[in-house]
């Protein structure tokens, strides 16, 4: 674990995870913990200094979370954001009104009071700040002073440089701040002193030993789907451990066009001497899902069929102690929430280590998903592996509205490969998070010649994230999307009217179900 370290206590911000990827970014390693985590786990971080985030409660109610006082007693530096800084204010003799209209989106800060927080930056002008709160700190704490204002907010930011204790009233982490970057830094290395000791490098090391050590002579199974998490998580084993891991893909028929093929023939060519389990299950699956239109209930089948075949061929293979995992660390986080503890279903395998008394090994439960893909280049992989598009669990089953079958899934596959085609031909394919078809429950009618149709629409979807926590829709160039409409609707037998989705994530999701 590097020396460095900062934890960060989340009262429930949408932007606590960008928190910990800012910092993780200056080359500090960062642990997320909810607000309610037991105070053992605090002690045992480690941490070097504390994140206090932002949150959507009102601080002083009834039910709003509160200050450890653990955490002020470690005498470490402590940067609190948004409901941090409420808090802050509240807890330690400051006073708060609630405001009647939250304010949300960009305001012009302006520095009133030196402070090593504003290092480096041109202070003699305001710049522009990202706020979203709803309280507002009126009186500051004893010790404490104030060291910036907005048009409305006269007390934006406050310190106490004696005890290295610091509040924004905006986010900093967002990039809609400018400078926020250069605070965030301005607090990790220059107030809380520490290194950036955070690297690819160190953590691909790291994390070779820890597997060695927990592993030991037993054998790993791992359910391995192509996709970068599982891919990667497979490299750092197979270094590890050797041929006593043991990957498993169950292709469930549900994959784009020749993708099991393409698959297998990737992992075979970059990783020679993997055990390779291929399993072909089309018929199984498509037997299960007849007639189920219903999303929640298409993923449970999916599931539960996975499972079934994963421990069906896992139990044939000897000395198998382990089970490997491509867990990253959003499923982590994202399995606990700011008030208590929330057990949320992220993978295919959701439940195979009760029902197979394996253990756990997930080598990758600390990275980002950009993280994995820096991993994946350190590790030797092609960027044809590394830059695969994420592709859902359930497959084409969640892209395809309403039931699932062959022909509804050949139209899909089809109407898919032909918008990837056209995509890579021009370059896009590389340029944005994730592309792909929707075919929907419902038919129009058109004309095709001189024939009236009464068929499939398409709708198209494509995206720029970088971790699919938020995800904006790509502004393609109209001519691309003439072409790939063009296409489809020409070749694709059975399909007259394609869709654009310029709807963003929130509040809408990435994929349709």
């Amino acid at each position: 674990m590097p020396a460095s370290k900062v934890l960060i206590i989340d009262y429930g911000s949408q932007y606590t995870q960008l928190i910990a990827r800012r910092v993780r970014e200056a080359g500090i390693f960062s642990e997320v913990l909810p607000c309610s985590a037991p105070e053992a786990l605090i002690l045992a971080s480690g941490a070097k200094a504390l994140i206090l985030s932002g949150g959507p409660d009102n601080v002083g109610d009834a039910d709003a979370p509160t200050l450890n006082p653990l955490l002020l007693s470690l005498k470490v530096p402590v940067l609190g954001i948004c409901y941090g800084m409420q808090l802050l204010a509240h807890c330690l003799g400051g006073g708060l009104v609630n405001a009647r209209d939250r304010e949300y989106g960009p305001a012009e800060l302006t520095v009133t009071g030196a402070s090593p927080l504003w290092k480096t930056l041109l202070t003699d002008k305001p710049f522009t700040v990202w706020m979203s709160h709803g309280n507002r700190v009126t009186r500051i704490p004893e010790g404490f002073s104030a060291i910036a204002r907005t048009p409305a907010l006269d007390i934006a930011a406050m310190a106490d440089e004696g005890k290295k204790l610091y509040a924004l009233q905006f986010h900093p982490e967002v990039h809609h701040t400018q400078n926020g970057s250069r605070i965030l830094q301005n607090f990790l290395f220059d107030i809380a002193g520490l290194t950036p000791d955070w690297t690819m490098s160190s953590f691909a090391e790291q994390a070779v030993r820890e597997i060695r050590a927990k592993v030991g002579n037993d054998g790993v199974v791992l359910a391995l789907s192509g996709g970068v998490d599982s891919t990667v998580a497979a490299v750092l084993l197979h270094r590890a451990i050797g041929d006593r891991l043991h990957c498993i893909f169950v292709d469930h028929g549900l994959l784009r066009l020749n993708e099991g093929e393409e698959v297998t023939a990737l992992l075979k060519r970059h990783m020679p001497g993997l055990n390779l389990h291929h399993i072909r299950a089309e018929s199984l699956f498509l037997d299960h899902l007849a007639g189920v239109d219903d999303p929640e209930q298409k993923r449970k089948i999916i599931g539960r069929t996975f499972i079934e075949i994963f421990e069906r061929e896992a139990r044939g293979i000897p000395g198998v102690r382990f089970l490997g995992q491509g867990t990253i660390y959003p499923d982590v986080i994202e399995s606990h929430s700011a008030k208590g503890v929330v057990i949320k279903s992220h993978h295919n395998v959701g439940g195979l280590p009760e029902k197979m008394r394996l253990e756990l090994v997930e080598p990758l439960r600390e990275l980002f998903k950009d993280e994995v893909r820096a991993l994946g280049r350190e590790l030797g992989l092609p960027e044809e592996m590394i830059l695969r598009q994420p592709f859902p669990g359930p497959g084409l089953a969640v892209r395809l509205l309403g039931p699932v079958n062959r022909e509804r899934l050949d139209i899909l596959r089809a109407a898919d490969h032909a918008m990837q085609q056209e995509l890579s031909a021009r370059g896009w394919d590389r340029r944005v998070w994730q592309s792909f078809a929707v075919l929907l429950p419902l038919r129009t009618v058109g004309v095709m010649g001189d024939d009236r149709t009464y068929e499939n629409v398409v709708a198209l979807r494509v995206v720029d994230s970088i971790d699919a926590m938020t995800a904006d829709w790509t502004r393609l160039p109209s001519e691309i999307l003439a072409a790939v409409s063009s296409r489809i609707i020409s070749e694709v037998h059975g399909v007259n009217r394609v869709v654009y989705d310029i709807s963003s994530k929130p509040p809408s999701t990435i994929e349709w179900e």
